[in-house]
């Protein structure tokens, strides 16, 4: 089946609310309504020659506004998949997916190293360390990055805190392969879902927790685990707090506003919970973005741009976040995503408002609320 019988394409209305939704048709070449109409007309190769395919962060905003139901962002996926065959792919994406391959993260980072973080703490190491109830499935970023390794320790101990049975897969741990699928390389995500698959059912989990809406909506929407419940830890988090086995105590005299990432509310719809975390904090003040939930502005992170420059000029998104966030008055923009930390603190120094705005991640915050203690070799809520 070619592509425009794939994704429909002849039933396309060029209505233009693909483009008119796209976070980065205002500063990048790409349309995607043209694109849609150019692969219609003339074929893909066309299209190929083509870098701004590069600047698309499947947000997937263009395929929510469509109506005529059609995948716009999986067209560009697609279109990326023909680059990675024929090998005309910039340097750094092939980089990443070179280093997937052999190491089981893109980053390239020693394998041997990816639990480094957890040291100490004591957690289980699946399978063989089990049985346990849960796998908390840390993710790449969080577990090689030194700004990101806290949020693994600090959601570890909230679990332990509250009296769950969990355990990792230590070194066994491989990417989930979400963003290796965006990036075009289909046949090396199906490795990577295959491997994480049979090491998950090996563990005999109920439940798996990842760290990154990224690595939930992959295994929520394309790994097909029937039999284990997928969660986003904001998910299991306020869980645990509307159970009462996480109480956060200590006030925090805090303006924080909330940036939605798009993999986990855009795409899933996972919109109240990290909200409700945030607003179970004594004395937080919890603000709102004028773009936010289905409306997010993308920071623009996702869909292999770590990774990838683009053709984009201008100001980015993340920039414009920043911004808006200081005009609201807020002194933190809380997200629960790594990537979306990563690329706003980023725009944090290129804006030069470093000092005057911190980004955290909603663990970072509630850890200061819920005054972990380590009683006994375990974490405990005093």
């Amino acid at each position: 089946m070619d592509l425009l019988e794939r994704f429909s394409l002849y039933a396309c209305l060029q209505c233009g609310k693909c483009t008119g939704g796209c976070p980065v048709s205002l500063r990048s070449p790409l349309n995607i309504r043209r694109i849609m109409r150019e692969a219609l007309l003339f074929g893909t190769q066309e299209l190929l020659l083509r870098p701004e395919l590069w600047d698309c962060t499947t947000c997937k905003a263009c395929t929510l506004r469509c109506p005529r139901n059609l995948e716009p962002s999986e067209l560009l996926i697609a279109l990326r998949g023909q680059l990675v065959e024929s090998g005309r792919v910039p340097k750094p994406v092939m980089d990443a997916l070179e280093a997937t391959y052999v190491h089981g993260n893109p980053w390239g980072r020693a394998r041997q190293k990816r639990a480094d973080w957890a040291e100490g703490l004591g957690l289980k190491r699946l399978p063989e360390g089990g049985p346990a109830q849960g796998l908390y499935f840390v993710g790449c970023a969080p577990s090689y990055d030194p700004r990101l390794q806290p949020i693994a320790v600090n959601l570890s101990r909230m679990m332990r805190a509250a009296g769950l049975d969990f355990g990792i897969l230590g070194t066994k741990e491989s990417c989930c392969g979400n963003e290796i699928r965006r990036m075009g390389e289909e046949g090396l995500f199906e490795e990577l879902r295959d491997q994480n698959g049979e090491n998950f059912r090996s563990c005999q989990v109920s439940w798996i927790v990842t760290t990154s809406p990224h690595c939930f909506n992959t295994f929520k929407n394309e790994y097909e685990l029937e039999g284990i419940e997928v969660l986003h830890y904001t998910q299991l988090i306020e869980r645990l707090i509307r159970e009462g086995r996480l109480l956060p105590r200590r006030p925090l005299r805090l303006k924080v506003v909330y940036h939605d990432p798009c993999f986990l509310g855009k795409q899933n719809g996972v919109f109240d919970p990290p909200r409700a975390i945030l607003g179970a904090i004594p004395g937080l003040q919890l603000l709102e973005f004028p773009r936010s939930r289905e409306m997010i502005l993308c920071c623009e992170g996702g869909g292999g741009r770590m990774w990838v420059e683009g053709s984009g000029t201008g100001t980015r998104n993340s920039e414009i976040r920043v911004q808006e966030a200081l005009q609201l008055g807020a002194e933190v923009i809380a997200t629960a995503c790594p990537f979306c930390l990563l690329t706003l603190e980023d725009a944090l120094k290129t804006t030069g408002l470093e000092g005057r705005l911190r980004i955290m991640d909603i663990t970072e915050i509630l850890s200061q609320s819920l005054s972990l203690e380590v009683q006994d070799g375990r974490d405990r809520v005093p």
